[in-house]
């Protein structure tokens, strides 16, 4: 679903992102992790033209996507859940589900799926999103993302600020979504994390960086005995 082909990013002269070069497949969940300052976030914003590509492709499904802009890649089927939710706080519930549909026709309703994943969203549809907890933003957040069906869903540090009891649902959600997807469409998800344990709980496969490069990669079923575990505390 998504292919990245030698992925090059520059902030000024400092070389942020070193040649990546990895592929995420429909219906498994790609874990991206590095400690903080390696390039994770540059990388998810390069995915989704928030930072213009310097040099290297990015394909969705088989379609060269590196030029595209944010709104032209949303309506080929990228949702993107930004670091910090970025939701709008003084904006209902409703409005800001409704905004993850602002690429579609102005008649489309807000998919019911979407309160079948996250029930208390259903409830609180009136209620203002800066007056949500965070782990009900991070629910709306990933509503919003979903809101458009999209092929390839991009999540950054989702767990960040997250109570336990919300991880676990957040978590149960992007395991379905990557085997089920919405409508019955797998999806295929990268999901930055420094949380090793949801990551490993996840991943069907992963990659550790270091410095703008991937270091490490492999099945997410041997990331124990990979050592990742190590890697990550060091």
């Amino acid at each position: 679903m998504l292919k990245v082909d030698g992925l090059n990013q520059y902030y000024g002269g400092s070389h942020i992102l070193r040649g990546l070069s990895f592929e995420a497949k429909l219906g498994e969940v790609t874990v991206v992790l590095g400690r903080n300052g390696v390039g994770k976030t540059t990388l998810l914003k390069s995915l989704m033209g928030v930072v213009p590509v310097k040099t290297g492709t990015v394909a969705l499904d088989g379609r060269d996507i590196t030029k595209a802009t944010p709104y032209e890649r949303v309506r080929l089927g990228v949702g993107y859940v930004p670091q910090g939710r970025e939701i709008f706080n003084r904006l209902t519930v409703e409005d800001n589900l409704r905004m993850g549909l602002a690429s579609q026709p102005g008649s489309t309703a807000i998919p019911a799926e979407l309160f079948e994943l996250f029930p208390v969203l259903k409830q609180m549809l009136q209620r203002r999103g800066g007056d949500l907890s965070g782990g009900q933003q991070q629910q709306l957040a990933i509503a919003r993302a979903l809101a458009a069906g999209p092929k390839l869903l991009i999540l950054d540090e989702p767990t960040e600020g997250i109570q336990p009891s919300i991880i676990k649902d957040i978590g149960r959600v992007i395991r379905m979504l990557a085997d089920q997807g919405m409508n019955g469409q797998r999806m295929a998800i990268v999901l930055v994390e420094q949380f090793y344990d949801f990551a490993a709980e996840l991943a069907d496969q992963y990659l550790v960086m270091e410095r703008g490069e991937v270091v490490q990669r492999g099945r997410g079923a041997d990331m124990e005995a990979d050592g990742v575990r190590a890697r990550m505390s060091i």
